[in-house]
């Protein structure tokens, strides 16, 4: 593996330097972006029926010990539950962008590294080239051998790119999907609460 990464040259450094982000940062969000520590299925449900018992307290406790971002967010709109409607939404809604950054952190760069990484392969197609023309006008066309160093370090970047760029754009996508996913839960879940919320004021 060492003499492959040898052989692209510098650029390998770089895309090497980036495949250990990505994997790092798929890893990082493939353990947080789990349902369970997210939106922990039965929480709302256990959370409406405490609700329609008059039991508000139990209810807020109940979420202060979730501790998760669906728990943060309904926390938010029981906690002004005496107040009106709209003001209960905003800051239902203040909490969720608090969360939703939160959920979406390292997905910058988990795109960057996609779309950066063929460009780093291309860089070194582009120098392994040089270097085979320059052999080519040091020695001439007659010993392929030379050749072989700057045709070897142009192939092994491309694919050294592609290999990096490929799964890290399919894990952003996926990821992405997954959040918007969880949004839709929460939101779901939150209004719900808002209603219950008003209902029991009225």
């Amino acid at each position: 593996m060492f003499e492959v990464i040898r052989a692209g040259g510098w650029v390998m450094v770089p895309i090497v330097l980036a495949a250990v982000v990505a994997l790092a940062i798929i890893g990082n969000r493939l353990w947080l972006l789990r349902n369970e520590r997210i939106a922990p299925p039965g929480l709302a449900d256990a959370i409406e029926e405490l609700i329609r018992k008059g039991e508000v307290q139990g209810a807020l406790q109940r979420l202060k010990d979730s501790n998760t971002p669906l728990a943060r967010i309904l926390l938010a709109g029981l906690r002004n539950a005496g107040s009106q409607r709209e003001f209960i939404k905003e800051s239902i809604e203040e909490v969720g962008r608090q969360e939703v950054a939160v959920l979406e952190r390292y997905l910058n760069v988990l795109g960057t590294i996609a779309g950066v990484s063929p460009l780093l392969g291309l860089l070194g197609t582009v120098f392994g080239i040089m270097h085979a023309f320059s052999a080519i006008n040091m020695v001439g066309v007659g010993n392929p051998r030379v050749l072989a160093g700057g045709i070897s370090e142009a192939l092994i970047t491309t694919a050294a790119g592609l290999i990096v760029a490929i799964p890290s754009l399919m894990m952003y996508r996926y990821f992405r999907g997954k959040i918007d996913e969880l949004i839709l839960i929460m939101e779901k879940e939150s209004l719900k609460v808002v209603e219950l919320v008003q209902g029991a004021r009225r």
